[in-house]
C-alpha cells in the first residue's frame, strides 16, 4: 500500500532551505535524500511527487482508464486515486483523513472498499485506480469493515457532544450514525485515553481527548501554511498530535485547521460556546480586509455576526481564508459610529442627519473652498459605488482633487491608470501556479495576500518553482534567492548579474510580481522604469497571448476599483492646498497632510484616526451590512451582501453622499443602487461583470508597458531600501484595529506577550514584520 508523507524544512532567516524528497521502496520504507547546490539544498526529483494525489511517476498524465464501480463503468485520468473514481461513479465514500487539497495519509481507514481478487478491503484514498478493476462500495464486507473502524474510533472518544462546539457539523457524529453499529460491545472499560490540551494561540482551541489522529492539521501546517509546528509523537494508541516544544501556531492561515478538523479537537477559540450551527443565518459574501477578495460565508444571529467561514472558489481563495478575514469580525462591535457627530470645541456632540448635513454645507461655504481646493480622499475599505458617488460629487463642485490614503496618495500613481494591466495582477491568482520562475519586487505576499502566498508555496513544493526576492528580507514560507533590498539589486538583475538571472531566463512562464508599495517608495519611479524596459525587452516570454507575466499585487481592497474609475488627481489639483476635505473611510491618512484651517468631513463606520481629524462625522456601514461591489487585485468584480442590519442611524455610504449632494445644491443623478451601477457601467463595464476577469489584450498591455517606460524615464534612484508596507499583519484597518481577537494575536505573535488565555513565551517573529 502506498503512503505519501511530506517533510519539508522550514525556511531559514535567509529564505533558503532544503527541500526534502521522500523515496518509496518495495518495503514501503521512506528515505530522505538531499542534494547540495550552492548555498541551498535542492530537491531531487522524487519518484512520487510530494503532496500529490496523482500516482503517476511524472507530472504528465497518460491516457484515461476505465474501471467498474458497483457495476457502473467509469472513466478517470490515469493516476487518480480509487476514492476519486468511486466519487466519479456517484458512490459516497466516508473519510476522515483524506482531503482533496492535502497529501494522502491513508491512516483513518474509513474509506475501505472491496476490490475484486483482493484478499481484504483496501483504503481507497491510498490505492491508485487500475484499468479493468471491479470495485464494490456497498457489500457486507465493506459495511462490516467500516463498522469496525468506527468502533475503534469511538473506543476512546469522550462523550462531549452536548458541550462540543463541533456539534451539529461534526463528521464523526454524521458518520457514526450512518456507518457505525447500533450497539456497543464495550461493557467494562477502566478508563479512556486522556491527552493534555495544547496551547496553539489565541485563535485555535484544543480538546485533544477528541482527536482521532487524522493528521489533517499536521499536513495543512506543513504543506499549505508552511509552518512545521504540528506533528505526531508516539505510535498506535499512544499517538498524539502536538507542537513538540510547547509553542503556538504562528501562521496567518492557522484558523483553517478548524475547518479541516473532522471532530471537535480543534475549534475556534473566539467562537467557543457562542452558538449552534442551526441557530445561524448564512450569507454568502466577500472579504475586504485585503485585495484578494476571498469568498466567505457570514454566519449571523439576529443583528450580530457570529463567525466567518470560507466559501470554495478555485479561482480566488480555493477554500482557505486568512486569520484576519476569519477572526476580525468582533471589531464590528466596538468603536462604531452610530449617529452623526459635530465637533464643538474639543468634543463631539450627537446630531440629527439634517443638522449634520447642514453643518457640512455651512462648513463648505465658510471655508471659501473653490474648484481644486475641495478634496476627496478614499480609504482602504471603501466600496466602488460610494467612490463613484464621491468622485461625481467632487467633480460637480469643479474639483479634480482626488486622493488615496497612502503615502504619495495625493499625486497620480507612478504606473498611471489609463491601462488596466499596469495596476492589476495580470497572471490571475490561479495563474501563479503556472509560473516556473517568480521575481518578487517590493512585496511580502505572506502579509499582503496570505491566501495567494499559499499558492506560491504549493507551486514551490510540487513543481520546483524558483523564486527571486528584491526587498526587505522576510520568511515567505518558501525558499528564494535574495537579490537585495534596493533599486541597485533590481538593476543588477536586469543587467544579468547573479545566479537567479539564469533561472529566470530559462523559465517558460516567468512572472514578475510587483508590490503596490513600490509606487509609494522614493525609488519607485526608477524601479518601475527598469521593470518596464526589462518587460519590453523580454516581451516574447513575459507578455504573450497566452501569458502576461507582469503583475501588480494590490494590498488594499478599494485600490483596484479606485484606479478603474480614475479616482486620482490631475497634475494641477495635486499641487493645490485643500480648504475642504472629505474623508471616505480614510483612516490611514497622514495627519500632517491635513491643513489646520481646512474643514474636514469624515464618513466611515469606526471612530478611528480619520474621525479624530474631522469637524463632522457621518456614520457609514461596514462590509457585512451592505451589498456593494469590490474589485480584487486581478480586476475581478465581486458583489458583497448584507448579512446583518446596520447599527443606530448609520446609512450606506453612497446614500449619504447622495443626500449631501442635495443639501449643497449639486444633486447626483441616481436615486437607487441600480442606477449607481448603471453609472459604473458607463465608466467601465468590467465593474459590473461580476465574478469574471477580463484580460487586457496583448497589444494594449504592451502599449501600457511602453507608456510606463516613457512616463518614468529619467528617474534616478536614491538607494533607499525597500521596507515591508505592513508592520503588523493582524491590525491593518479600522475593523481589525478595533478587534479584541486581533489585539490578542498582536500580543501573542508580534510581541510575544501573554495574550489573555495563557502565558506564552517569545514567539517566532517570522509571521510578521
Amino acid at each position: 500500500m502506498l503512503r505519501i508523507v511530506s517533510s519539508v524544512s522550514r525556511p531559514s532567516s535567509t529564505g533558503l532551505l532544503g527541500k526534502v524528497a521522500v523515496s518509496t521502496h518495495a518495503q514501503h520504507s521512506s528515505q530522505y535524500t538531499l542534494e547540495e547546490s550552492g548555498r541551498a539544498c535542492w530537491l531531487k526529483q522524487p519518484t512520487l511527487n510530494l503532496g500529490r494525489r496523482s500516482f503517476s511517476s511524472t507530472s504528465s498524465r497518460g491516457a484515461d482508464i476505465t474501471l467498474t464501480v458497483d457495476g457502473k463503468e467509469v472513466t478517470v485520468p490515469q493516476g487518480s486515486a480509487l476514492i476519486q473514481a468511486c466519487e466519479a461513479a456517484g458512490a459516497t465514500i466516508p473519510r476522515f483523513c483524506y482531503h482533496d487539497r492535502l497529501a494522502i495519509a491513508g491512516n483513518c481507514r474509513m474509506c475501505l472498499v472491496e476490490v475484486e481478487r483482493s484478499p481484504k478491503p483496501v483504503a481507497s484514498c491510498a490505492m491508485p485506480a487500475m484499468p479493468g478493476s471491479k470495485v464494490f462500495t456497498n457489500t457486507p464486507l465493506v459495511h462490516e469493515a467500516r463498522e469496525g473502524v468506527m468502533e475503534f474510533l469511538l473506543a476512546n472518544h469522550p462523550l462531549d457532544c452536548p458541550i462540543c462546539d463541533q456539534g451539529g457539523e461534526c463528521d464523526l457524529q454524521d458518520q457514526s450514525m450512518r456507518y457505525g453499529s447500533d450497539r456497543t460491545r464495550f461493557h467494562e472499560i477502566t478508563g479512556k485515553r486522556a491527552v493534555e490540551n495544547k496551547d496553539l494561540g489565541p485563535l485555535v482551541k484544543t480538546s485533544m481527548n477528541r482527536c482521532i489522529q487524522c493528521t489533517r492539521c499536521v499536513r495543512f501546517a506543513n504543506e499549505v501554511a508552511g509552518v512545521e509546528e504540528l506533528g505526531t509523537t508516539g505510535r498506535g494508541n499512544d499517538m498524539q498530535i502536538g507542537t513538540y516544544v510547547e509553542k503556538t501556531m504562528d501562521s496567518e492561515l492557522s484558523g483553517n485547521v478548524v475547518d479541516l478538523c473532522p471532530v471537535g479537537a480543534l475549534t475556534s477559540k473566539p467562537y467557543a460556546y457562542h452558538a449552534r450551527p442551526w441557530e445561524l443565518k448564512n450569507t454568502e459574501s466577500i472579504d475586504v480586509l485585503d485585495a484578494v477578495g476571498s469568498n466567505i460565508r457570514i454566519d449571523s444571529r439576529g443583528v450580530q455576526v457570529m463567525r466567518i467561514q470560507p466559501r470554495t472558489n478555485d479561482d480566488v481563495n480555493e477554500e482557505w481564508i486568512s486569520d484576519k478575514t476569519r477572526y476580525a469580525y468582533d471589531g464590528l462591535r466596538f468603536q462604531r459610529l452610530t449617529t452623526p457627530l459635530i465637533k464643538q470645541g474639543d468634543r463631539f456632540v450627537s446630531a440629527s442627519w439634517e443638522d449634520a448635513l447642514a453643518a457640512i454645507a455651512d462648513g463648505l461655504a465658510a471655508s471659501g473652498a473653490k474648484d481644486d481646493e475641495i478634496q476627496g480622499i478614499v480609504g482602504h475599505l471603501a466600496d466602488t459605488e460610494s467612490m463613484v458617488a464621491l468622485k461625481d460629487l467632487i467633480n460637480r463642485l469643479g474639483s479634480d482633487n482626488l486622493a488615496l490614503d497612502q503615502p504619495g496618495g495625493s499625486s497620480a500613481p507612478v504606473h498611471g491608470v489609463d491601462i488596466r494591466s499596469n495596476y492589476l495582477f495580470n497572471s490571475t491568482i490561479p495563474g501563479v501556479e503556472k509560473a516556473d520562475a517568480i521575481l518578487l519586487v517590493g512585496t511580502n505576499p505572506r502579509h499582503e495576500a496570505a491566501v495567494l502566498n499559499s499558492r506560491i508555496r504549493k507551486s514551490w513544493l510540487h513543481t520546483g518553482l524558483e523564486v527571486g526576492f528584491v526587498g526587505e528580507r522576510a520568511d515567505t514560507t518558501y525558499g528564494y534567492d535574495f537579490l537585495g533590498e534596493d533599486a541597485k539589486a533590481l538593476s543588477n538583475f536586469i543587467a544579468g548579474k547573479g545566479p537567479f538571472v539564469e533561472k529566470f531566463k530559462n523559465a517558460k512562464r516567468p512572472l514578475i510580481i510587483v508590490g503596490s508599495a513600490l509606487a509609494e517608495h522614493p525609488d519607485g519611479k526608477a524601479m518601475y522604469n527598469d521593470l518596464a524596459k526589462f518587460v519590453e525587452k523580454n516581451k516574447d516570454k513575459l507578455v504573450t497571448p497566452e501569458w502576461n507575466g507582469f503583475s501588480i499585487l494590490q494590498r488594499v481592497a478599494s485600490r483596484p476599483a479606485a484606479y478603474e474609475i480614475g479616482f486620482v488627481p490631475s497634475a494641477k489639483a495635486s499641487k493645490t492646498k485643500p480648504k475642504f476635505i472629505y474623508l471616505l473611510n480614510a483612516d490611514e491618512v497622514d495627519p500632517k497632510s491635513i491643513p489646520q484651517d481646512a474643514f474636514v468631513v469624515y464618513q466611515g463606520h469606526h471612530g478611528d484616526l480619520g474621525a479624530q481629524l474631522a469637524d463632522v462625522c457621518l456614520p457609514g456601514v461596514a462590509y457585512t451590512e451592505k451589498g456593494m461591489t469590490w474589485v480584487n487585485t486581478e480586476g475581478r468584480a465581486q458583489l458583497g451582501r448584507a448579512a446583518v442590519s446596520s447599527p443606530g442611524a448609520s446609512r450606506e455610504d453612497w446614500k449619504i453622499i447622495r443626500a449631501l449632494s442635495e443639501v449643497i445644491g449639486s444633486p447626483l443623478p441616481y436615486d437607487n443602487v441600480l442606477e449607481v451601477r448603471d453609472r459604473l457601467w458607463d465608466i467601465s463595464p468590467t465593474l459590473v461583470r461580476y465574478d469574471v476577469t477580463e484580460p487586457t489584450s496583448i497589444d494594449l498591455a504592451l502599449a501600457g508597458i511602453k507608456a510606463l517606460a516613457t512616463q518614468t524615464s529619467g528617474a534616478k534612484a536614491t538607494g533607499a531600501p525597500l521596507r515591508k508596507p505592513i508592520a503588523n499583519f493582524y491590525q491593518t484597518d479600522p475593523i481589525s484595529r478595533a478587534s479584541v481577537t486581533m489585539a490578542q494575536c498582536t500580543r501573542a505573535f508580534v510581541k510575544g506577550e501573554n495574550y489573555g488565555f495563557s502565558e506564552v513565551g517569545k514567539g517566532s517573529q517570522a509571521a510578521f514584520a
